[in-house]
């Protein structure tokens, strides 16, 4: 499933998928994209949904817009790694655009929910790296979610509503951060992805260059 980049000294590197996941509101999609414009090695999963593109949103780059019968005929095909229904919208992430990075051996960085995880989970094995983003209260997530006027007050309290049950979830993740502050939390999740490239499992090639070490000591 995963390539291999070049990381110096004849040792190369695996591909990695990094999820982000919070309730809405709690900051996720901000992380992602400073990550993402700050980072030249790390790619965005692209998802399909059926949900109306919101102002400012591009078809491709923010989302595959895309109506129920198509989405439906890509489940059908098992074109989605992984795919689940919110608020009444389908939202899924084409497995053909994913594998193309990581067989390049480039990361791929999700904005997706618990179940979506759940999903890439079982697919990904060790080549996920997952942490979920908590609001600092919930007085702040239901200020956020006010703030971005994208919604109708009923589903702003829809969405309020959810959030317990998905924060019920963050035991399932390798990492948390709390994001009372933006910046300090784009900067942990900078900090939890650069450890996760140096892991010593995900280095290819290092055996050999180890040997060539040793074998110049000798």
């Amino acid at each position: 499933m995963t390539g291999t980049a070049q990381t110096g000294a004849g040792v190369g590197r695996r591909g990695l998928m990094l999820v982000l996941s919070s309730p809405s509101g709690a900051g996720k999609t901000s992380i992602a994209r400073q990550l993402l414009a700050e980072d030249v090695n790390l790619t965005l999963s692209v998802s399909a949904t059926t949900r109306p593109p919101r102002p400012n949103e591009v078809d491709g780059r923010d989302y595959h817009f895309v109506d129920q019968a198509r989405f439906d005929d890509m489940v059908a095909s098992e074109a989605f790694l992984e795919y689940a229904t919110v608020f009444g919208n389908s939202y899924g992430t084409p497995k053909a655009d994913v594998m193309a990075v990581l067989e390049a051996g480039g990361d791929v960085l999700f904005d997706i929910d618990w179940q979506g995880t759940q999903q890439v989970a079982n697919a990904a094995g060790d080549d996920l790296v997952s942490v979920f983003v908590l609001p600092p209260s919930r007085a702040a997530l239901q200020s956020r979610l006010e703030a971005r006027a994208e919604d109708s007050d009923e589903v702003v309290a829809a969405r309020m509503a959810k959030a317990s049950d998905e924060i019920s979830h963050y035991p399932e993740y390798n990492y948390i951060v709390v994001n009372d502050d933006l910046e300090r939390s784009v900067r942990s999740v900078r900090a939890i992805l650069a450890a996760e490239r140096l892991r010593r499992d995900r280095q290819t090639g290092l055996t050999e260059f180890v040997r060539t070490l040793q074998a110049e000591g000798d």
